[in-house]
């Protein structure tokens, strides 16, 4: 494991951080003054194991994770982070993705947790999805305690705020109908009954209930009114008054959600007040975007996965992109991954040299809960990808060698920092930039600037400082009247040169390719018809 960098920091560097979990923490820090309660502070986040676990899931643990950090450095209190999956839920639709998906069609309505599992592996659906989740927050080592929907209220643990709930029904009925339509508030009940002939869930309205003894009526599937108790399991709630229960049950201090969700957090909050209870702090943050403006959903398989973005880049890039600007909406697809992985890796070089507020700010403290690895690669992601653009091959080997090249006296720790980025960056090259490769033919002031480029880069030699090569290249473009447009007279070298529209800052890239090699390129590039 590579080494990490510890720095201490005092409670007034903490008061004086200004990111967003900061400003999060501070805010639940003002609840738990109101709430004066002992024990852990609880972190919550939620999971419908209808589906297995994806980039939203990654990205409501990572943001949590990262408030509750900075609670921790600025309380010292004890904190605990709960991923809860609602797998009491009835399964609603098949899902597409499943083998065999017919096999479930008589297993609609029925809860996840007695649901078949489709792939054959586990006790039920849920429970394959439940092992999915743990797995998946496993490899990317967040500490959180598992708990099932099915499992607290089976066992009890829900039984008080059940019996609570069947004494506020009145107030709680009152919160949620003016909500809905007409159609649905003859049939509105928080409580959903488990059918004792199908297993289903039912959706089906109160004839009776009685507080004291703790049970309703209900009208089963076939007609028989059956008296049940609240408790042991043998109901659930629904949607919003589950919400509310469970954060009023499990004691839950904070807990963030989509901006899908927002209204539901408003009345989940009023409902736990109905039940006595102090809503827990959070946020509402922006979902993501695929390359077109438009939501991802796992359904239209739209925008990229976990899996696909951990094929291309390090998951220190996908926190980081996490990490920023969470209530703005966001482009998430391919095109974003390079500069993530880049400015992952610049944020990691400042911080060695900051203190105090500033490290605390900085996003690698938040994406390592405080301990970044010291090491940063010797290159850049960008240049790594223009290297295999440029030398046509992905061969570790040949990349290893650019990089030793241009840096002999890069550590160990430096070398292997890059050496991910080598396997990234040949398969995101094949995948996303060759197969999309086109180049131009130069206007006739390109073309002069090329050759004065490619003569002054020949005269400079192998051994000139990579500031001298990128003074060559803006000397070039300058003296054939790109002064006033440098921007268009490197748009033009990568569209003419590289065969793409952006590129690698020249002076490291000419140092590391060799100047020689770099020359001959721009000369093929000239050559071309």
């Amino acid at each position: 494991m590579a080494a990490a960098t510890i720095k201490e920091f005092t409670a007034a560097d903490a008061a004086d951080a200004k990111s967003w979990p900061f400003q999060e923490a501070q805010r639940l820090i003002k609840r738990m003054e109101r709430v004066k309660k002992d024990g852990p502070v609880v972190f919550e986040t939620g999971y419908g194991p209808s589906g297995l676990p994806h980039i939203g899931t990654f990205q409501e643990v990572a943001r949590t994770t990262m408030v509750r950090r900075a609670f921790e450095l600025l309380t010292g209190r004890e904190t605990t982070l709960i991923s809860f999956s609602d797998d009491m839920d009835g399964l609603r639709k098949i899902p597409p993705n499943v083998p065999n998906p017919e096999k479930l069609d008589a297993f609609v309505d029925i809860p996840l947790t007695k649901v078949p599992d489709p792939f054959g592996t586990h006790e039920s659906f849920a429970h394959h999805n439940n092992a999915r989740l743990r797995a998946f927050l496993d490899q990317f080592g967040f500490d959180y305690e598992f708990r099932s929907s099915t499992e607290e209220y089976e066992s009890g643990v829900f039984d008080a705020m059940l019996m609570r709930m069947l004494e506020k029904y009145d107030d709680v009925m009152n919160i949620i109908l003016p909500t809905i339509g007409d159609e649905r508030k003859q049939t509105y009940s928080p409580f959903l009954p488990i059918s004792p002939t199908s297993g289903k869930v039912l959706y089906v309205p109160m004839l009776e209930r009685d507080v004291k003894a703790g049970t309703v009526v209900f009208e089963d599937e076939n007609g028989e009114k059956v008296k049940t108790n609240v408790t042991g399991g043998a109901v659930k709630l629904q949607w919003k008054a589950d919400w509310a229960g469970r954060w009023f049950a499990l004691g839950v201090d904070y807990e963030m959600a989509g901006e899908d969700l927002t209204e539901s957090t408003k009345l989940s909050s009023r409902i736990v007040r109905a039940l006595g209870g102090e809503p827990p702090e959070g946020f509402n943050y922006q979902l993501f975007l695929d390359e077109h403006g438009k939501k991802i959903s796992k359904t239209k398989g739209n925008g990229i996965s976990i899996d696909e973005w951990l094929t291309y880049a390090s998951p220190e890039s996908l926190s980081l992109y996490v990490f920023q600007a969470p209530k703005k909406a966001k482009k998430l697809y391919f095109d974003v991954i390079p500069k993530a992985v880049d400015e992952y890796w610049t944020f990691l070089e400042k911080y060695k040299n900051q203190d105090g507020a500033k490290a605390l700010d900085n996003p690698a403290w938040h994406i390592h809960e405080g301990a970044p690895p010291a090491a940063t690669p010797p290159v850049s992601f960008a240049i790594i990808l223009n290297l295999v653009s440029a030398s046509g091959s992905a061969d570790a080997d040949v990349l290893r060698g650019f990089v030793r090249k241009y840096r002999p006296d890069a550590s160990a720790e430096e070398l292997a920092a890059a050496e991910a980025m080598i396997g990234f960056a040949g398969r995101y090259f094949d995948e996303f930039i060759k197969p999309h490769k086109q180049f131009r033919l130069p206007t006739d002031a390109e073309r002069a600037a090329l050759e004065t480029l490619s003569a002054r880069i020949r005269e400079l030699g192998e051994g000139a400082a990579e500031d001298d090569y990128q003074t060559a290249v803006f000397d070039a473009g300058k003296a054939n009247g790109f002064a006033d447009n440098l921007r268009e007279w490197f748009k033009g070298i990568y569209e003419i040169v590289f065969g793409q529209s952006e590129g690698p800052r020249m002076g490291p890239f000419v140092k590391i390719y060799g100047a020689v090699a770099s020359a001959e390129m721009i000369d093929a590039a000239l050559a071309r018809d």
